[in-house]
């Protein structure tokens, strides 16, 4: 096994790689307030973003389903890393060389599956590459040139080409080291008669990469009459490739796709390579399988779902491309984005448009002109006759049960009115009707009383923070958190300065006991931060005594609520020693009356059972403790 790795050098990685800019590759980020900065959780599905990131304290919290933690964490999470692989994975981005406490310099074999597997997918692009100019590629240079792309269109997009032999990249690989159990998992290489041969073999050679960047897969075209494969052969299915999560240049594109609100789907990878050269940078194509749903978040998380987003599909117009925008429009709702669809004339795609009429054309082509759920009813209004009432009455029924599955009633409305139009119906209302009582009769089928995508009645924070939590979180007993409760809401405010700014509250802090916080869950996390070394310890390095305070946490349960706290906005306006000092005295007043009312209980419980020196004893207490709670309702924190 690997050794582990020198904690110092865990430390050096976390510190050397900012959290925005790893999260940025997945998802957009806007500001927040407070230093922080949010977008849509790319863990869960919410159409509103409650996913914070604090760039200052490497950490980051998801209001609506509690994920949180540091870069080391969000990377495990969002490309299902071990620990050790995220380090190297994040070290490697950083420059850093790592240490390992046993075996020494971490040798190749000992690497983790998915940056072996990126590693040998990154060696064998570079080999695609290299082929591309060879004799035998010849064939790969003129498909290219045809279609418009020239040496530095081909070196932009890192196009290679597969040598026909049967293993001519598996020698290659196994002279770096690969082994063929690697090379068979990886899908560059698969099972012959006599051991691994190559998989692409005589093919023009696109690279696929995730949306960070790294390469996952290939998708090779056909060049030669003689190649009974078929048109396209993709990377099939292996632990760092799935294609329904891949989108073909969304490595280049996703920066213009943030910045433009602005996505564009067209069919292929030359269709890509068009658009791209043509200047519509915003071009992204799946991978040999319709756009779905897990096309869709990738995007949303992109857009950010805002009022001006776009989505732009550029299919053929033949009756595929026509199936395929239909497919489309079935989970058109899943976006706030407006869709719609571009169809060249003739029908051409991007890739012949740019080559017969340049680019101008394809930019030309990509300006949204038909809103997909028209184009979606003129594609299922015209498989019928108007001319009959028959055909109309067929027509309204299909078209209508599609209009029905828009979510917002005021566009359903909408466009239920211009069904009506492409229908031929002179009354309105009766198809807005007919439309309403298929909504109707769907959601009360379906049972979909709240809105797709997001929770009922999940989380909302005030001032863009705090959760409203109904109840405790699981793993913790005890009542339930309320931010009505003065006490409780002071408690997480003085918590979140605990974490957040323990300049502004020590040492008077660590001075506190867990049982002066009333709530179960803020407890726990007063635990964490003494199990931690106390606030004071966050003076020196706040980035590593956050890390100190989630390591103490118990459980994932605990571990979510330090995030949260540490990430989430004050409900103050002026957050200074005179705030912090009021939170300070809040809480420990609470604490003290509490106590003065224990004491008097138990007096009053035990009448004249209670022994002299007893009651002496218990008087003076509160006698102290009245006194102390003066001061601290005259003094404030003075008299902490």
């Amino acid at each position: 096994m690997a050794g582990r790795i020198n904690d110092d050098d865990v430390k050096a990685v976390r510190d050397a790689v900012p959290i925005d800019s790893v999260v940025s590759e997945y998802l957009q980020l806007r500001n927040a307030g407070g230093g922080n900065l949010k977008g849509l959780c790319p863990f869960h599905d919410e159409k509103s973003p409650s996913f914070q990131v604090s760039p200052g304290k490497g950490l980051f919290h998801c209001f609506g389903c509690q994920e949180g933690g540091d870069t080391i964490a969000f990377v495990m999470k969002i490309d299902h890393l071990s620990f050790s692989e995220t380090v190297e994975r994040l070290a490697a981005k950083a420059g850093i060389t790592l240490r390992y406490e046993e075996g020494g310099y971490n040798p190749s074999h000992q690497r983790g599956e998915r940056i072996r597997l990126i590693e040998a997918h990154q060696a064998a692009a570079e080999f695609y590459v290299r082929a591309l100019e060879s004799p035998e590629a010849e064939i790969g240079r003129t498909f290219l040139a045809e279609r418009g792309f020239d040496q530095d269109a081909a070196a932009h997009f890192r196009v290679g080409y597969s040598p026909a032999g049967w293993d001519h990249l598996t020698r290659y690989l196994r002279g770096k080291g690969f082994s063929d159990k690697e090379l068979i998992t990886s899908g560059l290489s698969q099972d012959g008669r006599r051991g691994p041969i190559d998989r692409f073999r005589g093919r023009l050679m696109w690279p696929i990469s995730d949306t960070a960047g790294e390469i996952v897969g290939f998708g090779a075209r056909k060049l030669r009459d003689d190649d009974n494969g078929p048109k396209y052969l993709n990377t099939p299915e292996t632990p760092i490739y799935k294609k329904s999560q891949m989108l073909y240049g969304i490595d280049l594109a996703k920066k213009d796709i943030a910045k433009a609100s602005r996505a564009v789907v067209v069919e292929g990878y030359t269709d890509v390579m068009a658009c791209h050269l043509a200047g519509v940078t915003t071009a992204i194509a799946t991978c040999g399988t319709a756009f779905g749903n897990d096309h869709i978040k990738i995007l949303r998380r992109l857009l950010m779902d805002n009022g001006s987003a776009r989505v732009i599909f550029t299919f053929d117009g033949d009756s595929a491309g026509q199936k395929a925008a239909l497919r489309a429009f079935e989970d058109d709702q899943k976006f706030a984005a407006e869709t719609y669809i571009a169809i060249a004339p003739d029908g051409m795609d991007p890739c012949d448009l740019r080559l017969a009429k340049g680019d101008d054309s394809v930019r030309d082509l990509v300006e949204p002109r038909t809103p997909l759920f028209e184009f979606a009813l003129r594609q299922i209004v015209g498989r019928y006759d108007l001319e009959t009432p028959a055909g109309r009455a067929a027509a309204l029924d299909e078209a209508a049960a599609v209009v029905a599955k828009i979510k917002t009633s005021s566009v359903q409305r909408e466009v239920a009115v211009q069904l009506a139009g492409l229908v031929g119906i002179l009354d309105q209302e009766f198809v807005v009707h007919r439309v309403a009582q298929l909504a109707r009769w769907a959601r009360d089928k379906g049972g979909d009383h709240g809105e797709r995508g997001g929770r009922r009645g999940a989380p909302q924070g005030p001032r863009g923070g705090a959760p409203q939590q109904p109840a405790p979180a699981p793993g913790f007993s005890g009542p339930a958190l309320n931010l009505r409760s003065p006490a409780h809401r002071t408690e997480r405010e003085l918590l979140k300065l605990a974490l957040q700014k323990p300049a502004l509250v020590s040492p008077a802090f660590d001075a506190y006991g867990v049982d002066e916080f009333t709530a179960p869950p803020y407890a726990a996390v007063r635990r964490c931060i003494e199990e931690a070394g106390g606030a004071e310890q966050g003076l020196a390095d706040n980035r590593e005594y956050l890390v100190a305070v989630m390591d103490a946490a118990p459980d994932n349960t605990v571990r979510s609520l330090v995030t949260e706290l540490a990430v989430e906005v004050f409900r103050g306006k002026t957050i200074d020693e005179t705030y912090a000092g009021m939170q300070l005295v809040h809480v420990r007043l609470r604490a003290v009356d509490r106590r003065i009312n224990d004491v008097q209980g138990s007096l009053a419980r035990l009448g004249s059972n209670v022994a002299p020196q007893d009651l002496a004893a218990a008087q003076n207490e509160v006698w102290v403790l009245q006194q102390y709670a003066q001061s601290l309702r005259a003094h404030g924190a003075a008299a902490l």
